[in-house]
C-alpha cells in the first residue's frame, strides 16, 4: 500500500473499532489496539514501516503527559495528601517489591522485575474516573481513595519514564547512569521552572493580545514541543518536558483554554500510539504461551487487588471499603503501555505476555467494577450492618415527615431549592453520597443524609410511601433513570422533577416516566434575555410577559404558576395541580377525556403520565386505563370534583 491507502486503512479501522467498543462499553484504548494488531506485522502486515510510525506515535505520549502537567496541582496534592502520598506510594511501591521478588524467583534479573513492576502497577486513570462518575461514585470513600491511587500512579509514570530507561544497561553503568539522569532531571527542572514561572504567563499575555485562536494554538504546540526538546538534548524522555511545560501552564489563567486547544492533538496521537503498541502483540507467541499469558493476568488481578486491600485496611479503610478500592485498580491501565515501550531491552515472549496481559485485564476491568458490590457483600459482613445503620438513620429522620419532598442530590442545585421549600414550610429529604457535605449540612441543621438515592431501599427509608414529589436535582441521566425505575415500581402516581444540563435528554427522562424535566441551558437563556431585553429598553411587564409564555409553552405541567406574577389575588385562588391516580376499581376507566367533560367542573388534564411514560399533551380521544396518573390543573374546589368524578366515573356523570 502506499501513504494514502494506509493511512484510510488505519483512520477506518480506528473509527469502526472505537465506535465497536464505545457501543459495548469497553474502553476505546483496546479499540486501537486492535487495530494495530490487525494491521501489524504479525497479523496481515499493512504497515510496512513501523519505526516511522513509532516516531509519531511518541509525540502522543508527549501530549498525554502535557494534559497531566495540567491537571498537577498542589492545592489538590495537599488536600489528597494522606491518600495520595500515603496509599497510593504504598500501592506503587509494594507491587513493584512484589513483583521484583517472584521475577528473582523464576530466574529473572531483579532490573526486569522491577521495570514490570513499575508497568504492572499502574492501573486506568481514564476508564476508572469514567466509571466513578457514571455511577455517581467520586465522592464515596472508596471512589476517594481510587483517585488519590491514579492520581499518584500519573506522578510516578514522570520518575519511571527516567528510571526504566536506565535499567537495560549493564549493572556496572546502570547506577552511574541513573545518578547523571537524576542530577540533569534536578538541573533542568530547577532551570526551567525557575525561569519559566517568571517568563510564562508574560508570554502567553503577549500571544493572546494578537486575539488569534490559530496563533495561541500554535503557541500551545510550540512551548510544548520546545521543552519536550530540551529535556531530550539534556538526555531525559521528551515525555518528562512536556509534563513539565503542563505544569508551568497549568499557573496561568490560560490553562482551560490550553485544555481545549491540546485535547484533538492529545487524542488523534494517543490513538496512534495504542495502535503502535498493538503492532507488538504476536499471536503465535502468545498461542504458545496462553497459559502463561493467563498466569499473569491471574498474578496481576491477585497481587494488586491484595496489596491496596491490604494498604487501604491498615490505613483506616472500612472492610468493604478496601475490597471495593482493591477492586478498582487491580487491573493494568494505559500507562503501562507507555512505560513498556520506554522500557528498553525486554525478552520478546516475556513482552508478548505482560503486554497481553494488559489488554485482558483492562477487558475485565469494567465487569470486575460491575459485580462489586456482590463480592464485598459476599466478603465483608460488616457491610450489611453498615448499610442497615444508615438505613435505619434514614428512615429515622424521615418517620416524622409526610407529604414531603425527597431531594436527590445535596449540591448548589439541591440547597436552593431546600431553602425555597423550607421558606414555604414544606418539609423534605435530602440524599447525597458527599460525607463532608452531608456532615457540614446536617450540623447546620439541614434535613441531608448520607445515603445512595438510586437505590431503592435508600428511597424507602426516606419515605417514598408518604411524599409528595421526587427532585432529582443531580445531573446525571443514568441516575435519574434508576430513581425514575423506583419510584414507576412503588409510586406510579408521585410527580418526579428532573434537572438536566440541556435539552439532549429531554425524551430520554420523559419516556422513563419524568414528570417535568428542566433544561439549565433553558432557564439561563431566559435570565440572560430577560436582563438583557430590560437593559435595551424593552418595558419590565412586556419581559415578565415574554418569559411567562416561554415557560408556559415548554413546562406545561407549570402554565398555572405563571400567570399570577402582576397579580394581587389571595393565594387560595391560585390554580392548582394535583395527581389522580386511577386503581382498578375507578368508574372512569375505559371513558375518554370527551366524556369526562372536566373542563366543565373548571379543571384541564395537563398531563397523563402511563406506565410511567408521560403523555404530554392528551386528547379528547384518549381513553382512560387501569394504573394511569391524571395530572389535573385548576382551582381547589374544581380539583376536588374532577378528583370524584375521576374516581366514581360514571356515578357521578349520571
Amino acid at each position: 500500500m502506499n501513504t494514502l491507502q494506509l493511512t484510510l486503512v488505519l483512520l477506518g479501522a480506528s473509527v469502526l473499532a472505537v465506535v465497536l467498543f464505545r457501543r459495548i462499553n469497553l474502553p476505546p484504548v483496546l479499540g486501537y489496539l486492535l487495530v494495530g494488531t490487525l494491521i501489524g506485522p504479525h497479523a496481515f502486515n499493512l504497515m510496512k514501516d513501523v519505526s516511522g510510525a513509532q516516531h509519531l506515535a511518541e509525540f502522543g505520549v508527549v501530549f498525554l503527559m502535557f494534559s497531566i502537567g495540567l491537571e498537577f496541582s498542589l492545592p489538590k496534592l495537599h488536600t489528597m495528601r494522606r491518600t495520595v502520598f500515603g496509599l497510593g506510594l504504598a500501592q506503587v511501591a509494594v507491587t513493584m517489591g512484589a513483583v521484583t521478588a517472584l521475577s528473582l524467583v523464576f530466574g529473572h534479573s531483579w532490573q526486569l522485575g522491577l521495570a514490570l513492576g513499575g508497568i504492572l502497577s499502574m492501573s486506568s486513570t481514564a476508564v476508572l474516573s469514567k466509571l466513578l462518575a457514571e455511577r455517581m461514585e467520586l465522592d464515596a470513600p472508596h471512589g476517594r481513595d481510587v483517585i488519590g491511587v491514579l492520581l499518584f500512579q500519573d506522578l510516578a509514570v514522570v520518575p519511571l519514564l527516567i528510571l526504566l530507561p536506565s535499567l537495560s544497561k549493564p549493572p556496572e553503568q546502570m547506577a552511574m547512569l541513573m545518578g547523571i539522569a537524576l542530577v540533569k532531571a534536578v538541573v533542568v527542572l530547577s532551570l526551567i521552572l525557575f525561569f519559566g514561572q517568571r517568563l510564562m504567563r508574560k508570554w502567553f499575555h503577549f500571544v493572546a493580545r494578537a486575539r488569534s485562536s490559530e496563533i495561541f494554538a500554535l503557541n500551545v504546540l510550540l512551548i510544548t514541543l520546545s521543552l519536550a526538546y530540551v529535556t531530550e538534548l539534556a538526555g531525559l524522555s521528551l515525555a518528562l518536558g512536556a509534563f513539565v511545560a503542563g505544569m508551568l501552564i497549568s499557573e496561568t489563567e490560560y490553562k482551560l483554554q490550553v485544555e481545549e486547544d491540546i485535547k484533538p492533538f492529545r487524542d488523534v496521537l494517543m490513538g496512534l500510539f495504542f495502535v503502535t503498541i498493538g503492532m507488538k502483540l504476536d499471536m503465535p507467541i502468545l498461542l504458545r504461551n496462553w497459559w502463561a499469558v493467563l498466569g499473569v493476568l491471574a498474578g496481576l488481578l491477585l497481587l494488586k487487588g491484595v496489596i491496596v486491600g491490604l494498604v487501604a485496611r491498615r490505613m483506616g479503610s472500612s472492610p468493604g471499603n478496601s475490597i471495593r478500592a482493591a477492586l478498582w485498580l487491580c487491573a493494568g491501565g494505559e500507562f503501562g503501555f507507555v512505560l513498556l515501550g520506554e522500557a528498553g531491552r525486554i525478552p520478546r515472549h516475556v513482552e508478548q505476555v505482560v503486554l497481553s496481559a494488559l489488554v485482558l485485564s483492562m477487558l475485565v476491568a469494567p465487569f470486575i467494577v460491575h459485580y462489586c458490590e456482590r463480592i464485598v457483600t459476599r466478603f465483608a459482613g460488616s457491610e450489611w450492618l453498615l448499610k442497615s445503620m444508615q438505613l435505619t438513620q434514614l428512615a429515622a429522620s424521615s418517620m416524622a415527615t409526610e407529604k414531603h419532598a425527597i431531594i436527590c442530590g445535596f449540591g448548589r442545585s439541591g440547597q436552593f431549592l431546600a431553602r425555597f421549600l423550607a421558606q414555604e414550610g414544606v418539609d423534605y429529604v435530602a440524599l447525597d453520597l458527599d460525607p463532608e457535605r452531608v456532615r457540614a449540612a446536617a450540623a447546620a441543621g439541614e434535613s441531608v443524609v448520607f445515603a445512595d438515592a438510586t437505590r431503592r431501599e435508600s428511597l424507602l427509608a426516606a419515605g417514598l410511601q408518604r411524599a409528595s414529589v421526587v427532585i432529582v436535582s443531580v445531573d446525571d441521566t443514568r441516575g435519574a433513570e434508576k430513581i425514575l425505575q423506583h419510584v414507576r415500581d412503588y409510586r406510579p402516581e408521585l410527580p418526579v422533577v428532573v434537572r438536566t444540563l440541556d435539552e439532549r435528554d429531554f425524551e430520554r427522562l420523559s419516556k422513563a416516566g419524568a414528570t417535568e424535566v428542566v433544561p439549565e441551558s433553558l432557564e439561563a437563556s431566559l435570565t440572560l434575555a430577560s436582563h438583557a431585553l430590560v437593559l435595551v429598553g424593552v418595558p419590565l411587564n412586556r419581559v415578565l410577559r415574554r418569559v411567562r409564555d416561554t415557560r408556559s409553552a415548554r413546562y406545561q405541567l407549570l402554565r398555572g404558576f405563571f400567570h399570577g406574577v402582576s397579580d394581587r389575588e389571595d393565594e387560595e385562588e391560585q390554580p392548582r395541580l394535583r395527581s389522580v391516580w386511577l386503581g382498578p376499581g375507578s368508574g372512569s376507566i375505559g371513558l375518554s377525556l370527551e366524556e369526562m367533560d372536566l373542563g366543565a367542573l373548571g379543571c384541564e388534564v395537563s398531563a397523563i403520565r402511563r406506565r410511567g411514560i408521560k403523555a404530554v399533551e392528551p386528547t379528547p380521544e384518549t381513553r382512560l386505563k387501569a394504573g394511569d396518573v391524571v395530572v389535573l390543573l385548576g382551582l381547589p374546589a374544581g380539583l376536588t370534583a374532577a378528583e370524584e368524578r375521576l374516581l366514581r366515573g360514571a356515578r357521578a356523570r349520571v
